[in-house]
Order: structure tokens, then sequence, then C-alpha cells
């Protein structure tokens, strides 16, 4: 059995990806400070969410997940957040009708700024110096006072969070999410793109039934909840002095939650099952994700489970899976994937656990180019949503969702999709200091080709059941 639980029982224990504070003491103070400020999230909204990703492990919707690859203090902007924010509702105004069933909206955003590095320090032109961790620990620029850990940007990162959460709550909750609104910017991509047609049949279907609801009178005038949307907020719990600052007890059910965000996950470099982040996460009641990568093995994935899901509660537990897949069926990396993913469906079904599975095809598909530009080729991410899907039903179990790393932005940073970025073309608007991301019109291409494969899944489950009744 586990030791007692307590929100700073993870500092007895090993921690990867930890960045090093020259000063002890100024860390402490910041994060004594944090732990008076006011909570970013609520326990109630987290429980909220847990409900929902009850009905997506059920297989009863889907989960959308999705935002920066790693937010940035010097991005951090209004249009820069409502941009996300619009192209993030066409995606899911695309998967709800398509899979005719809800879609479970989740950012990576206010709070996703600590990124984990492959290797501690960087090197350039024969000076080393730590690595970029994320602006909430260090900055990008490569000189010595910008790669020096500084607690002070933990306030900074909080205030920033508040402030977009405040942007996006009003969003939500204000008009901007109108579901014709949405419609409309819909039918402005499918327009523009140069594989519309491929999407023509679809977005004309939706246009037809927000026509007949105007005939009979269900407007967003009419009908609040066309006019309004949930949208929750997530990211990796990395830091993990600044998660314990903002954990509180929460009065109504005794437990307690971290506030800074709705749900957290675990990354696959920190998911070690007697270290400080699985700690950390398995005393929180927020729903939880767990990065799944090529090296977990199944009975590694049970132990994990056990640990911080021991009570096998529906809406606990999403399963991002990250494996890394070319297109090509015959490549060796697509037949992995398939046979190590199949491996961990089979152990958790096996076992009777209720998850959420979700599919990250970015984080397996980087690549560096010629030119020396980390990037993300299109088909490759593609490559294994289709794969993710396939697995799924011929397990029979359901694909509950997909977790990209995505921007509102007109940026050139992953090669291919329908406008067709060429590795030429990654030097015109590079923006991100980390990984790659997906475009406005690359991330809304996904959603239609992700659209396709849950009007598929939908048909062979309603078939599986006239199949079972007859």
């Amino acid at each position: 059995m586990p030791a007692p639980w307590t929100p700073e029982s993870w500092r007895r224990l090993p921690i990867e990806q930890a960045p090093v504070f020259a000063d002890p003491k100024a860390l402490a103070e910041v994060e004594e400070k944090l732990g008076t400020f006011p909570p970013l999230v609520f326990a109630g909204e987290a429980r909220q969410l847990k409900r929902a990703l009850a009905d997506v492990a059920h297989g009863n919707g889907f989960l959308l997940q999705g935002g920066d690859c790693a937010e940035s203090f010097l991005e951090h902007r209004a249009d820069n957040i409502r941009d996300f924010f619009r192209v993030f509702l066409q995606m899911a105004v695309v998967l709800t009708y398509a899979g005719g069933s809800p879609v479970v909206k989740v950012g990576r955003i206010a709070g996703q700024f600590a990124k984990p590095r492959s290797s501690p320090v960087e090197k350039k032109g024969g000076v080393e110096l730590p690595s970029y961790r994320g602006d909430i620990i260090n900055g990008p620029e490569f000189t010595a006072a910008a790669r020096t850990a500084d607690p002070q940007r933990q306030i900074e990162a909080y205030r920033q969070s508040a402030a977009t959460l405040n942007l996006i709550r009003a969003f939500a909750m204000g008009g901007y999410a109108d579901l014709e609104r949405v419609h409309q910017w819909n039918m402005g991509f499918v327009k523009d793109s140069p594989q519309g047609h491929r999407y023509q049949e679809l977005a004309d279907r939706i246009a037809e039934t927000m026509g007949f609801m105007r005939a009979c009178g269900i407007t967003s005038d009419t009908t609040p909840q066309l006019k309004t949307t949930n949208f929750y907020t997530s990211h990796e719990a990395l830091l993990l002095g600044f998660e314990q600052a903002l954990t509180r007890l929460d009065s109504t059910s005794g437990d307690w939650y971290a506030t800074s965000g709705h749900m957290v996950w675990i990354g696959d470099r920190t998911r070690q099952p007697d270290h400080a982040h699985v700690e950390f996460c398995r005393g929180i009641k927020n729903p939880i994700g767990l990065k799944c990568g090529p090296t977990l093995e199944p009975d590694g994935l049970l132990r994990l489970l056990d640990l911080l899901d021991p009570k096998n509660e529906a809406g606990r537990m999403t399963l991002i899976c990250r494996f890394g897949a070319d297109k090509d069926r015959n490549d060796v990396s697509f037949n992995a994937m398939r046979t190590q993913l199949i491996k961990l469906i089979r152990a958790v079904k096996k076992a009777g656990r209720i998850v959420v599975w979700s599919c990250d095809p970015m984080h397996g598909n980087t690549i560096t180019a010629a030119s020396g530009y980390k990037t993300r080729p299109f088909d490759r991410i593609l490559g294994e949503v289709e794969t993710f899907f396939a697995v799924h039903r011929a397990e029979g179990t359901h694909a509950g969702g997909v977790h990209v790393e995505m921007t509102g932005q007109n940026v050139t940073e992953c090669t291919g999709g329908a406008t067709a970025i060429l590795e030429s073309d990654l030097s015109a608007r590079y923006h991100t200091h980390c990984d790659p991301r997906l475009n406005a019109d690359q991330s809304l291409e996904l959603a239609f080709l992700v659209a396709e494969r849950l009007k598929l899944e939908r048909a062979v489950f309603e078939s599986g059941k006239q199949a079972a009744a007859g």
C-alpha cells in the first residue's frame, strides 16, 4: 500500500525534469505567496469535467484537447487567445456534427507554461547553457541571464493564467461561442481550402440543419444553449512546487484539488510509478491524463492505473497515446505503433479499466528539416490518427479523443496539409519557442478528417447493435 498522501508528500521522492533554482529561500517565498492567491479554477468545475469525461469513457462523447506547445509571456495578447478559441470552436462543431455526440472541449491553455526537455543543457557555438524549460521557469533567449531559473516567473504565469481564464470565460458564456457564428467560420474554411470539395458535403449538411432550426424558431436568441459552451483548461503538471501551492482542500467534498487547471497530465518522461509526479497526481481528485509512449508496457500501465485510479472511477483517467507513425502502411514505425497500442488496449480492457483513450499524434512525429527547423509532417500526424481509430475499431473499443498542439495563428511550423506548406516555407512564420504547432487551417482540416473517422465508428457501432438485436 502506498504511504499516506499529502500535498507535499511528493517532495520525499525522486523527481525528473525538475529545474535547479539557485536560491531555495526565494523559491520558498514565491510558493508561499502563491499559496495565498485565489484558485484559478474550482473543484466543482473539475467534477463537472470528470462527469463529461465519464460519458466519453463509456462511448458517449469525444474529447478535443489542444492548444499551444508552451504558452509565452510575450505572446499573451487578447487577439491570440480569441483566435485560438475561434479555431477550437470550429473544430468542436465539425466533430460534434459528424460524431453525433457531445464534444468535451479542453484547452492546453491558462497554465501550459512548463516543458520537459530531452537534455538539461543546450549547446551553441561551444557555449553550454541550461535548456529552456518554459516561461514559468526561464527565458528562451540563449543567454546566461535568460536561462537562469527564476522563481518570480511563477507569479507572472499565475497572473497570465488568470487573465486568460477571464477572457475565455467571457467568450464561452458571452455570445462569442454562438453556434451560428461558428458555422459561418466553417463555411469560410471550406470555400478557401484547396481540398474544400472533400468537406463540402458535411458543410452542406450543417447548413441545412442550421436552416431547419432557424425555420423552427430555434436560434441563439431563443435557445441560450446555442450561444454558450463549456470549456475547460489543462496543462502538464510538471513544476510541482507551483502545483502544490495551488492545491486546495475542497470544503464541499473534503478532497484535495489542483486549482491550477481543471485537468492535469503526467508526461511520458515523468510517469515513473515511484517518483514525485505520480505521487502528487495520485492524491488530487482532478481528472488526470497519462501520456503513453512506446516504452510503456502493459504491466507498467496497469501499475500506474492502480496508483492513480484505485477505485476505477469513470472520467478519472485519460490515456493519451503518443507513439509516432508514418502514413505508409508498410512502414516499420506504423506497425510498431499498431502492435504497442493493441497490447495496451487489450491489457486495460482485460483488467476492466474504464478510461478515455485519446490520440496525441504530435509528439511522436517531430523531425528536423534540412534547414534545421523542427517540424511535423501533416501526413504523419494524420497517419497516427488513422491508425488509432483503426485499432480501436478492430478491438471494439472507443477512440475517445485527440490531443493536438495548435494555434489560431497563420504560422508555418508543420509541413503539408491542404495549404501544402513546404520545408522551404518554415522560416516564413515560425514563431514557436518549443515544438511546431498546427496552424488554423491545418487544425480545422484535421478536425474534418477525424470527423470522417467518427462517422465510420458510429456506423460500425450502429451496425453491431442491429446485428445483436436481430
